[in-house]
């Protein structure tokens, strides 16, 4: 890089409060998928091809499983806070909430389903940051995915305990992930092995 190409980049100088969720959206030329946490700019890296895939095998089995009073969104913001507004890989939505094509974000009380891949450069973030940060805002279910042994995902699943807003969790699932909550859902995982 030369000191010319240094000279030419400029970032943007956080108020005194620090940014808000509106800010997220109105400042030009931020990066595709970014994400705010704690009033701080996330960038996210490149993906990696376990993770995309992962997305859409979950994305796709989610689509075929969801009952009519749900939709499922990739890669859409959700706003926790007025300072937090992560983006998860995939998410479950009241229908009601997905009216608009134009939307770019939802509220943390619209969602019923979180789920975050894990990537090598994000694993702080959806092991410990996010989760706890979904479950303080009250979405019921949260999934951590995984790269297992070899290709295959291994999902985490967690329920929120409504008493003390933390996820439990209530299985970990290797080739099948088949549950009854929030809906009917069964999913082959090892069907990423064909993607």
């Amino acid at each position: 890089m030369t000191a010319d190409t240094e000279s030419s980049t400029s970032w943007p100088v956080p108020p005194q409060d620090g940014w808000t969720v509106d800010d997220l959206y109105s400042l030009p030329s931020l990066p595709p998928h970014t994400e705010m946490i704690d009033g701080g700019f996330v960038f996210m890296s490149p993906r990696r091809m376990f993770h995309s895939l992962a997305v859409d095998l979950l994305g796709d089995g989610l689509r075929q499983s969801v009952p009519e009073c749900f939709r499922v969104r990739r890669e859409m913001n959700i706003v926790l806070t007025p300072k937090t507004a992560p983006e998860p890989d995939l998410l479950v939505l009241h229908a009601e909430a997905c009216r608009e094509r134009d939307e770019t974000r939802y509220e943390a009380a619209d969602a019923v389903l979180v789920v975050e891949v894990v990537s090598p450069e994000s694993e702080e973030r959806d092991r410990d940051t996010k989760p706890s940060k979904y479950a303080r805002a009250g979405i019921p279910h949260f999934w951590r995915v995984e790269k297992g042994n070899g290709r295959r995902p291994v999902v985490y699943v967690y329920e929120l305990d409504p008493a003390t807003r933390v996820y439990a969790l209530t299985g970990i699932h290797h080739d099948h992930l088949k549950l009854s909550v929030p809906f009917d859902i069964n999913i082959d995982l090892t069907a990423i092995d064909h993607l």
